[in-house]
Protein backbone atom coordinates (compact mmCIF):
# COMPACT_ATOMS: atom_id res chain seq x y z
CA UNK A 1 0.00 0.00 0.00
CA UNK A 2 0.97 3.31 -0.90
CA UNK A 3 1.30 6.14 1.88
CA UNK A 4 1.69 9.56 0.72
CA UNK A 5 2.35 12.36 3.36
CA UNK A 6 0.62 15.60 3.06
CA UNK A 7 3.35 17.96 1.40
CA UNK A 8 3.75 20.85 3.91
CA UNK A 9 3.82 24.59 2.74
CA UNK A 10 7.29 25.98 2.08
CA UNK A 11 6.71 28.37 4.58
CA UNK A 12 6.04 27.73 8.26
CA UNK A 13 4.45 30.67 9.48
CA UNK A 14 1.82 33.41 7.94
CA UNK A 15 4.85 35.98 8.53
CA UNK A 16 6.82 34.08 6.16
CA UNK A 17 4.27 33.50 3.81
CA UNK A 18 4.04 37.35 3.53
CA UNK A 19 7.93 37.72 3.57
CA UNK A 20 7.80 35.28 0.48
CA UNK A 21 5.08 37.62 -1.60
CA UNK A 22 6.92 40.72 -0.94
CA UNK A 23 10.16 39.10 -2.14
CA UNK A 24 8.79 37.40 -5.10
CA UNK A 25 6.81 40.63 -5.62
CA UNK A 26 9.79 42.89 -5.68
CA UNK A 27 8.99 45.06 -2.99
CA UNK A 28 11.29 43.94 -0.56
CA UNK A 29 15.17 42.44 -1.20
CA UNK A 30 17.20 40.80 0.73
CA UNK A 31 21.26 42.92 1.73
CA UNK A 32 23.63 40.99 -0.14
CA UNK A 33 25.88 41.12 2.22
CA UNK A 34 24.15 40.22 5.86
CA UNK A 35 20.92 38.72 4.52
CA UNK A 36 18.37 41.41 6.30
CA UNK A 37 15.44 42.67 4.22
CA UNK A 38 14.96 45.75 3.00
CA UNK A 39 11.95 47.58 1.16
CA UNK A 40 12.83 49.10 -1.97
CA UNK A 41 9.80 51.82 -2.24
CA UNK A 42 8.73 50.29 -5.29
CA UNK A 43 5.13 50.77 -5.31
CA UNK A 44 3.77 48.57 -8.18
CA UNK A 45 5.91 45.64 -6.50
CA UNK A 46 3.66 46.62 -3.60
CA UNK A 47 0.53 46.75 -5.43
CA UNK A 48 1.51 43.43 -6.82
CA UNK A 49 2.30 41.78 -3.69
CA UNK A 50 -1.03 43.19 -2.57
CA UNK A 51 -2.86 41.67 -5.75
CA UNK A 52 -1.21 38.38 -4.69
CA UNK A 53 -2.11 38.40 -0.92
CA UNK A 54 -5.53 38.86 -2.00
CA UNK A 55 -6.17 36.32 -4.66
CA UNK A 56 -3.72 33.69 -3.08
CA UNK A 57 -3.94 33.84 0.84
CA UNK A 58 -2.18 30.99 2.70
CA UNK A 59 -4.84 28.69 3.78
CA UNK A 60 -6.64 29.28 6.83
CA UNK A 61 -6.21 32.88 6.39
CA UNK A 62 -8.94 35.41 4.59
CA UNK A 63 -8.09 37.68 1.76
CA UNK A 64 -8.65 40.71 4.43
CA UNK A 65 -6.57 39.34 6.82
CA UNK A 66 -3.72 38.28 3.95
CA UNK A 67 -3.59 41.93 3.16
CA UNK A 68 -3.06 42.91 6.83
CA UNK A 69 -0.09 40.61 6.96
CA UNK A 70 1.32 41.93 4.08
CA UNK A 71 1.12 45.58 5.66
CA UNK A 72 2.06 44.34 8.81
CA UNK A 73 5.04 42.72 7.15
CA UNK A 74 6.21 45.72 5.17
CA UNK A 75 5.79 48.16 8.17
CA UNK A 76 8.24 46.20 9.83
CA UNK A 77 11.06 45.96 7.29
CA UNK A 78 13.30 48.59 7.42
CA UNK A 79 14.66 50.71 4.19
CA UNK A 80 18.43 50.20 5.18
CA UNK A 81 20.68 46.71 6.72
CA UNK A 82 20.81 47.52 10.21
CA UNK A 83 24.44 46.15 9.86
CA UNK A 84 25.56 48.00 6.65
CA UNK A 85 24.05 51.27 8.37
CA UNK A 86 26.08 50.18 11.32
CA UNK A 87 29.51 49.56 9.74
CA UNK A 88 29.17 52.99 7.68
CA UNK A 89 28.50 54.88 10.91
CA UNK A 90 31.29 52.63 12.38
CA UNK A 91 33.68 53.70 9.27
CA UNK A 92 32.44 57.38 9.04
CA UNK A 93 34.40 57.58 12.81
CA UNK A 94 37.25 55.83 12.16
CA UNK A 95 40.50 57.80 11.53
CA UNK A 96 40.78 56.45 7.98
CA UNK A 97 37.23 57.75 6.97
CA UNK A 98 39.21 61.93 7.44
CA UNK A 99 40.83 61.34 4.10
CA UNK A 100 37.96 60.12 2.10
CA UNK A 101 35.52 63.19 3.39
CA UNK A 102 36.22 65.95 1.22
CA UNK A 103 35.83 64.18 -2.01
CA UNK A 104 32.17 62.30 -0.30
CA UNK A 105 31.53 66.13 0.39
CA UNK A 106 32.32 67.17 -2.79
CA UNK A 107 30.58 64.32 -4.48
CA UNK A 108 27.23 65.15 -2.10
CA UNK A 109 27.08 68.76 -3.33
CA UNK A 110 27.49 68.19 -7.20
Amino acid sequence: MLLTKERRPAFRSVEGWARLVLLEAGAIRECEEHGWARVLGDPHAHERAILAARHDPPPGVSPDGALAVIEDVLLSIGDTCPECETYLSRWLASPEAGSYLPTLVAFATA
